[in-house]
């Protein structure tokens, strides 16, 4: 009979722990879907960027842990509840009611920083939208778990198996919804390599500008500026970085870019005036896609 009980107390155990990962992490899926389909037209590129991520970290907890939580619960259900010796153990009913509290206290958490963003200026459609999701995440496990301890879907099977089939679809529609909004793997990758090829011309410039310091005078070319050392390749068979002398002390870096410099968010961030070729300006690294060409000037104070 121990045994018994310490099985069914980690089959509920279980399933509880699935259950609120799955909840918490899908408020966090939810609310950055919000930020991506109601954009405040204020919110920079690193803000959608979150949004973007807190969707990625949602998608996945979520697409494990839900599917957990229901393998649990139908094991709970199987093998704890239809006992005939223990129809539902006093102790899971315990663990039970002490979730109910977590679940209250994570919907009150969840509240109050939710009303925290309102009032530090977030859009009122986002304020309205992100309360309700917690209300309705957490409203609705609390529900279900009130009923389950008064024994109410025991008698009720089909209900409970109706309520479980209609929430795993609005969480598969949410799941699929939400994820189309954000870049795709790949997308994700190609983004990775243009700021990969941003920091390696990044130290491009640092050198050109110590080559100038030593030698009062811009390499001719890059296999010049770097020596007896391999200079830099381009990941991915980009194409080769460009280096160009434009004047005594102007010169021009170019790489060839998948993305704007907003990355594949660039639909929601919108454009931005980018400074125009011929105006150097050593500290701005953005882009366009395609060829895009830096133009750099070396500061004479150096020689200084």
């Amino acid at each position: 009979m121990q045994q018994h009980t310490a099985k069914h107390f980690v089959l509920q155990l279980g399933s509880l722990i699935s259950l609120y990962l799955s909840l918490s992490f899908f408020i966090v899926l939810a609310f950055g879907a919000i930020d991506l389909f109601f954009r405040d037209p204020i919110d920079s590129f690193w803000e959608l960027e979150q949004a973007a991520s807190s969707i990625r970290l949602g998608f996945a907890m979520v697409l494990v842990f839900f599917p957990t939580y229901l393998v649990l619960t139908r094991l709970v259900n199987k093998n704890c509840r239809t006992s005939k010796n223990n129809s539902y153990l006093g102790l899971t009913k315990w663990l039970i009611y002490l979730s109910l509290l977590v679940s209250g206290l994570v919907l009150l958490g969840d509240l109050v920083a939710v009303i925290m963003s309102f009032l530090e200026g977030e859009l009122t459609t986002q304020f309205v939208l992100k309360a309700a999701a917690v209300f309705m995440v957490i409203g609705g496990a609390f529900t279900y778990y009130i009923l389950d301890a008064k024994g109410y879907w025991v008698q009720h099977e089909k209900k409970s198996m109706l309520y479980g089939g209609v929430t795993t679809i609005l969480i598969a529609v949410a799941l699929v919804a939400s994820v189309t909004q954000i870049p795709n793997p790949n997308q994700v990758r190609e983004v990775k390599i243009d700021n990969q090829m941003v920091r390696i011309l990044q130290d491009v410039q640092r050198r050109i500008e110590d080559y100038y310091h030593t030698n009062e005078s811009l390499p001719e070319d890059l296999p010049t500026l770097y020596g007896e050392f391999t200079k830099p390749d381009t990941p991915a068979e980009r194409p080769d970085f460009e280096y160009a002398i434009t004047g005594d002390n102007t010169y021009q870096l170019c790489a060839t870019f998948e993305f704007d410099y907003t990355g594949a968010l660039s639909q929601y961030a919108g454009d931005r005036v980018l400074r125009a070729p011929g105006a150097p300006d050593n500290y701005n690294w953005d882009h366009k896609a395609g060829e895009w060409c830096f133009d750099r000037e070396i500061d004479d104070r150096l020689l200084q």
